[in-house]
């Protein structure tokens, strides 16, 4: 016992837990409005869901270092092979072949290739000798691991998620050691390559998507319309916001996608700037948490698993508020533990769950303050 509270739940990290529940449930009141005042069909389903992939987070928070390790290549081929899959038998929406039916959920399993690459690449550098970190060995078969999926991702076609995949795997190689003047070679390449990606190699509404975001009031009833919806249900929002269940841009029907990629400003408009602080808040204690697991970790692999998933949550904040701000283009990327989705919860909750795999494993072992 600690105090009067039992020691298995003392023992939790209520540094995440708490700021994480804070989001499930505003999530849930924000969803709740978007169904204008209805539980169904969005705001019941996303607490459900939470439910369930939070058991499941415990339960993979019991795994040991060993059965983690043991299970990243298994892992890696199954999510590999069911992006396949999608390629011959996925289910179209949106105009994108990106889901497998599953019958009781539509699964996207790009979305789980996300942890699967950060997984697999931690398993990789923490077998491969220090020796070889500055050799081309830590980074031909790094970038095969990662290209790979990547490829068959574009293909659907899903840029949004193809990037979130190559900056979690991008990290894990960065947080491995490998000499900076490659990541710096990389960028030069990508600025000098950008050019030709851009008309060659994105799709026509992907092209326009970068000119709506350069100049969104050029057509501010077409392409435009997202991004100029998404500003003025931010700002009328003000301090205070409009009051709960009272915003007329997703009411109205003026903000599209105010359950799952605009959630943000479906949010803002009710609850204003003040809202804003309590979300930006609340993941910056998830971060901060994230950060503090892998700083910990005297474990090459934990560490590097800890701060992978720790930067794949961070990326689909980061771009979903810069997409709703206008300050990065429209892509198909939720905001995580708020808005309505299964494989973007299930995705997250795979994250939470593995740092609080590694959480447990630093309380675990003594400190050595080496990487092993």
């Amino acid at each position: 016992m600690t105090g009067i509270v039992p020691a298995p739940v003392a023992r939790q990290p209520w540094q995440m837990l708490f700021p994480l529940f804070v989001l499930i449930g505003f999530g849930a009141l924000v969803l709740f409005s978007a169904a204008a005042g209805s539980w169904d069909p969005y705001a019941s389903s996303h607490v459900i869901r939470f439910g369930v992939f939070l058991a499941m987070a415990f339960v993979l928070s019991r795994f040991s270092r060993e059965l983690a390790m043991f299970f990243a290549f298994p892992i890696y081929i199954v999510v590999l092979l069911m992006l396949v899959a999608v390629e011959a038998i996925g289910f179209v929406g949106g105009g994108s072949q990106r889901w497998l039916d599953l019958g009781f959920m539509q699964l996207q399993p790009s979305e789980l290739m996300k942890p699967a690459v950060v997984l697999m690449l931690a398993r990789f550098y923490a077998t491969l000798p220090i020796g070889m970190i500055p050799t081309w060995r830590a980074l031909i078969p790094a970038g095969a691991l990662i290209m790979t999926p990547v490829a068959l991702v574009l293909l659907q076609p899903d840029l949004g998620t193809s990037l979130a995949i190559v900056f979690g795997g991008a990290m894990v190689m960065f947080a491995a050691g490998l000499p900076m003047r490659w990541f710096l070679g990389a960028a030069v390449a990508a600025a000098v390559l950008a050019p030709l990606a851009f008309f060659f190699g994105l799709q026509p509404y992907q092209q326009q998507r970068v000119f709506t975001f350069l100049d969104p009031e050029s057509d501010p009833l077409g392409d435009g319309y997202h991004i100029t919806q998404s500003k003025i249900a931010i700002g009328s929002g003000g301090f205070s916001g409009k009051g709960f269940n009272e915003g007329s841009q997703s009411h109205l029907h003026y903000l599209p996608e105010p359950h799952t990629d605009f959630i943000f400003a479906t949010m803002a408009e009710e609850w204003g700037f003040v809202g804003g602080l309590v979300v930006i808040g609340a993941f910056a204690m998830i971060f901060r948490w994230g950060l503090s697991v892998a700083r910990a970790s005297s474990d090459r692999f934990a560490k590097l698993v800890a701060l992978g998933m720790t930067a794949t949550i961070f990326f689909y904040v980061a771009i979903n508020l810069m997409m709703v701000m206008g300050l990065a283009p429209v892509v198909g990327i939720p905001l995580p533990f708020m808005s309505h989705g299964g494989s973007s919860m299930l995705t997250n909750m795979i994250c939470i769950g593995s740092l609080m795999m590694v959480h447990r494993w630093n309380r675990k072992a003594p400190r050595t303050g080496l990487l092993r």
